[in-house]
């Protein structure tokens, strides 16, 4: 009898863990279905074309984050304005889920749409903000625009709570922007966003990116932002072109030491410039 309810026992241990080890596959099988969604999402709405102009040149890199379930809302977008300008933006949905990617589509459709009404950088971005907290979710975004005239070269901008650009000249000049930044979307009422105006030089580099290139427990974002004007200021003295410069800061991101997402958007100019 004591051998019978041993093997009783035995038997029902297996059943047991055979239950538990289904289940467990059925829990990847979904985080999995999950992650290869929310990709999926992602680069269903990132633009599949960039605008183009005499002597510019726009290059892009993501890296979505594809361990676990931390897939994020990072996004770029470069668009013609009506007045023959270029908007360029690059932003950062809080999260880490489909929830995230889904309400980053919302953020970057409803700030290109509003940019055919406006396209001045402090007023999109406060017309986006309205925009998002009128649609009551919990979610926020940072985010950075540009508005660029590639025939002089004449750029504004404005932050709400993003990391700020890289900047790079053909005579060996590189830095971080050094412009005001407002808060995020989504968060606050009534903000108005600072607009700081640069100039993009023959043979010089802008670099708009996400915290995911240059922030991780492996480099903090100051070092991570060092490391990009380095390959920026490279870049314009060697002439190097836009997407070997976007391939390059991309690369970089592995050394950050997280699974988020990392995005990259690089303008270059080299065409002739009005004055």
């Amino acid at each position: 009898m004591p051998r019978k309810r041993s093997t009783d026992d035995g038997d029902a241990l297996l059943a047991r863990l055979g239950s538990l080890t289904a289940q467990a596959r059925e829990r990847a099988e979904l985080q999995r279905t999950q992650v290869e969604l929310a990709i999926a999402l992602q680069r269903g709405m990132l633009p599949r074309d960039l605008p183009g102009a005499p002597g510019l040149h726009l290059a892009v890199r993501y890296a979505p984050a594809c361990y676990g379930l931390n897939v994020g809302g990072d996004w770029y977008d470069a668009f013609p304005l009506p007045d023959g300008r270029i908007g360029l933006a690059i932003g950062d949905v809080q999260g880490h889920n489909i929830e995230a990617a889904a309400f980053m589509g919302q953020v970057r459709a409803g700030l290109r749409a509003l940019a055919f009404a406006t396209g001045e950088p402090g007023e999109l971005l406060a017309r986006t903000n309205d925009l998002l907290l009128s649609l009551g979710s919990e979610l926020f975004a940072t985010c950075t625009f540009m508005r660029l005239d590639p025939a002089s070269g004449a750029m504004e901008s404005a932050r709400a709570g993003h990391i700020p650009f890289v900047w790079a000249t053909a005579d060996g000049r590189s830095g971080v922007a050094d412009d005001e930044c407002g808060p995020p979307l989504g968060i606050q009422r009534g903000v108005e966003y600072p607009v700081t105006r640069h100039r993009l030089t023959t043979g010089g580099l802008f670099v708009l990116l996400t915290d995911g290139v240059v922030e991780g427990p492996s480099l903090d974002v100051e070092d991570g932002l060092e490391q990009v004007t380095r390959l920026a200021g490279i870049a314009a003295v060697a002439g190097l072109e836009s997407h070997a410069l976007a391939a390059a800061v991309i690369k970089g991101a592995e050394s950050v030491g997280h699974e988020d997402d990392a995005a990259v958007l690089v303008v270059g100019l080299d065409g002739p410039l009005r004055p």
